[in-house]
């Protein structure tokens, strides 16, 4: 009995164990099966979010954001326990003691999947498990995948401390909205930090992972709120609050950003604008586009807001009224249909759908408007943001050729700025419209090449194309000083006489005439008069004798070009480059011809607070000093590449001031102080230009068709871009004030007669009397006026060919040069070159 006994338990027993072994077995099999080729662990030890990337002003303030996946990264010790408990009671309990899985909550799990037939499956995933599946698997709902996820959870727990693994999954989730991780969310949400979070809203965070769209604040709001209070119980439940604070906290309202509760963040980030997408662009291409968009850069632009503010103002003003002496509508090209106007909420509706661009402010707010009636004295519209229906008299057309009839119907979707009565309540509206015409502004600081403001077109919203940085143009008259630099620097000086006369150049397109805007001659004249009253033919006969290879060297160096053309056509601004190029070029001039590499950003750090670029890379060389004697400053070394002589650099600001003094540009440029600058026009007016500095700040302008065609009569770069200089730089001086330009060592000045280039008394004074720099050691020959005029000699050359050899010369620098033959001045004296 006893040895049956025995035998019966004994197979039972090695039955059960038997049992046992084989499904350890089993199971270690499929584990070491499914465990063999899957993704390292160990990775996300070192693994990095990808984070938005944001833009700060000059002054701090946060002024755009990039981002693939808006995320803003928190390190675990950041974030409050508030919310991290309200995840747990959420997700998972028991996160701080488990190993990485939960066998009670899978087999809970399991049992209830059983009983409802496979209806009701629900997960019983650990924190760690979803850190896996969201970093290193698929969200398929597959047994294979949850053993792959068991597998990596519990090697992970091996590897990673349970905060960095939390740290991990609070950073990474999606909780809608276009929001990565518990920070972004918050602000998403409640436009708040984590630390500002009460405990219904880290719940109510706590309650999207499952599925976002399942529990929306606004079309899933009952559902949001039972779960929201399903976590708060939970987390009286586990010990994190009170009974006291439960019954308060699940009494609460769901309050969000989409209910209309709170402000969203996005209002306090104005609108995006060029400047900011130019960064974009540049340091997409300087550390790739998938690097900017996740690497959480923290950018601090250069952007002056108040002088971007003013250059968008002046570039657009001028650009309307443009537009508005054509006189002619086109509208915004958007029409409702006929049969949403007659309900007020669904036209609204339609209208806010409307892609019409709203970051258009000049004499107040643009808004987008719907046409309703269209009346013989006046229009009704409907104006989004503003519940009273407003109306347009016809005195506000009178710009336009035509009637309200000849120019709008009903469904029109326009632009509107209001007119008079209170801010919010106009009394009417005024119609606008983004006019046709386009161009760009630039303007930056000349010793440092910090762009302070750039406006790329009327209105970002309407065509991101930036024109300041992207629109290829030809620069016309405003190359000109490039060519006059090159003279200058080659041994000529401002009173060096060229004769200003016609002259004929055999190219392989045939004989080219060029001709002065003037379609005048006016014979020997010198080099100042030239650049000032933009002589063509002057600038052409220069050109061809210090020859073009020379001139194309200069532009390329000062980057106006990488490679130009060497073609006499050039020396008048025909080859195409950009305003961005030309403002910072002309940076170069007025601070003594120092390079300048133009920025829009001063300084750019990553994620962890580390410094990886920065532009101001001078010495400062008694910064490490204990003290400094009184009154004296810390010495700043620059070590800047020289890229033009000193003198060369004043002789030429000293000629461009002469151009806002008495040139092209003195009916429209009145500054308090000094001013230089080149008025350009191309030919048939397709291009205006004026770039211009005083001794701190530089800026310029184009004004263009995006497809270049004429502008027609009066669309001159000192008409239209002049007024845009000027309105921007009166504001500029007023903020960054300015002085005379330096006058470097090493020279001295002699008055000299500008229109004949003969030297004065030094006490002589006058219109005609100016005060030219010469290099000390040059003893200049004057000239002298014949009698009775220009008194040309037969051996004037009025036509020319371009065939004759030149000679070599020592320039200012040390280099040589070569410069073709001089025209001869028959009984006149050219007065030597200097």
């Amino acid at each position: 009995m006893l040895r049956f006994f025995l035998s019966f338990w004994g197979a039972i027993f090695t039955t059960i164990t038997m049992g046992i072994v084989a499904v350890a077995v089993t199971v270690g099999g499929i584990f070491w099966f499914y465990g063999r080729d899957l993704p390292s662990h160990e990775a996300l030890a070192r693994y990095q979010p990808p984070t938005i990337s944001r833009i700060y002003s000059g002054e701090g303030e946060l002024i755009d954001e990039f981002a693939k996946e808006r995320r803003l990264f928190t390190a675990a010790e950041d974030i409050p326990d508030l919310v991290k408990q309200a995840f747990i009671s959420a997700e998972d309990k028991n996160f701080y003691h488990h190993k990485g899985y939960d066998m009670r909550g899978i087999a809970a799990a399991g049992i209830e999947a059983v009983r409802s037939r496979g209806s009701n499956v629900r997960g019983a995933s650990t924190i760690t498990q979803q850190v896996m599946k969201n970093f290193l698997l698929s969200g398929e709902r597959k047994a294979e995948r949850k053993i792959k996820e068991i597998i990596l959870a519990a090697r992970l727990e091996e590897t990673l401390e349970k905060d960095d693994i939390l740290e991990l999954y609070m950073n990474e989730i999606f909780l809608g909205q276009n929001s990565f991780g518990v920070t972004a969310a918050a602000q998403t949400y409640f436009n708040k930090t984590l630390a500002e979070l009460a405990p219904h809203e880290a719940a109510t965070l706590a309650s999207m992972p499952k599925a976002p769209s399942d529990f929306h604040p606004v079309r899933r709001k009952e559902r949001l709120m039972q779960r929201r209070n399903f976590v708060l119980e939970e987390m009286y439940e586990n010990g994190y609050i009170s009974k006291a604070v439960y019954e308060v906290e699940k009494e609460q309202p769901l309050r969000s950003v989409q209910n209309g509760d709170f402000e969203s963040f996005r209002t306090a980030l104005p609108p995006r604008d060029y400047f900011t997408d130019e960064i974009r662009r540049q340091l997409s291409d300087d550390f790739g586009e998938g690097e900017f968009f996740t690497g959480g850069f923290t950018v601090r632009a250069t952007i002056d807001q108040e002088m971007q503010t003013e250059a968008a103002k002046a570039l657009r003003t001028g650009l309307e009224k443009f537009d508005r002496q054509r006189g002619i509508w086109r509208g915004t090209g958007v029409t409702l249909e006929e049969d949403v106007l007659a309900d007020e909420t669904q036209w609204r509706e339609a209208l806010a759908a409307a892609e019409v661009p709203r970051d258009i402010t000049l004499g107040g707010s643009w808004y987008p408007a719907v046409v309703l009636a269209v009346a013989d004295q006046s229009l009704d519209v409907g104006v989004e943001g503003h519940s009273k229906i407003g109306r347009v008299p016809r005195s506000d057309i009178k710009w336009l050729k035509g009637n309200f009839f000849d120019n709008f119907t009903r469904g029109d979707v326009i632009l509107v700025r209001g007119e008079g009565g209170e801010t919010g309540n106009p009394e009417t509206w005024s119609v606008r419209q983004v006019p046709e015409v386009q161009g760009g502004f630039v303007a930056m600081d000349v010793n440092s090449g910090r762009v302070l403001a750039m406006q790329g077109g009327f209105s970002y919203q309407h065509s991101v194309f930036n024109r300041a940085t992207q629109a290829q143009r030809q620069p016309g008259s405003s190359f000109k000083p490039f060519v006059y630099a090159a003279a200058l620097d080659s041994g000529y000086s401002p009173a060096t006489i060229v004769v200003d006369a016609p002259i004929e150049i055999n190219t392989p397109q045939g004989l080219w005439r060029p001709k002065n805007s003037s379609n005048k001659f006016y014979g020997p004249t010198p080099l100042r008069t030239g650049i000032e009253q933009s002589r063509n033919l002057m600038t052409i006969r220069l050109a061809q004798e210090v020859s073009m290879e020379v001139v194309a060297g200069y532009a390329e160096r000062f980057g106006v070009y990488d490679r130009m053309g060497a073609f006499l056509a050039n020396s008048l601004g025909a080859e195409e480059t950009t305003l961005y190029k030309m403002v910072a070029a002309y940076a170069m001039f007025a601070n003594g011809g120092e390079r300048v590499e133009p920025t829009l950003v001063d300084r750019i750090q990553d994620r962890s607070g580390g410094t990886i670029y920065r532009h101001d890379d001078r010495d400062c060389v008694d910064c490490a000093a204990a003290q400094l004697p009184a009154g004296a400053l810390p010495r700043i070394a620059t070590h800047r590449e020289q890229v033009m002589d000193p003198i060369t650099a004043y002789q030429l600001t000293s000629m461009m001031k002469g151009v806002v003094d008495r040139g092209t540009a003195s009916s429209v440029i009145n500054l308090p102080v000094p001013t230089a600058g080149k008025t350009g026009t191309t030919n048939d007016s397709r291009d205006a230009w004026f770039v211009g500095f005083t001794s701190n700040i530089v800026a310029g302008c184009y004004i263009g068709y995006d497809q270049p065609r004429p502008m027609g009569r009066g669309a001159y770069g000192g008409t239209l871009c002049g007024p845009v200089f000027q309105q921007f730089m009166t504001k500029a001086t007023e903020k960054y004030g300015g002085g005379s330009f330096r006058v470097p060592d090493g020279g001295h000045f002699i008055k000299i007669d500008r229109f004949t280039g003969a030297r004065l008394a030094n006490d002589a004074s006058g219109d005609y009397v100016v005060a030219e720099y010469f290099r000390d050691g040059d003893e200049p020959i004057f000239g002298v006026t014949f009698d009775g005029g220009f008194a040309m000699g037969s051996n004037l050359p009025l036509f020319e060919e371009v065939q004759e050899q030149g000679r070599q010369v020592t320039t200012s620098t040390g280099g040589t040069a070569v410069l073709g033959p001089k025209a001869t001045f028959g009984t006149i004296s050219s007065g030597g070159l200097y």
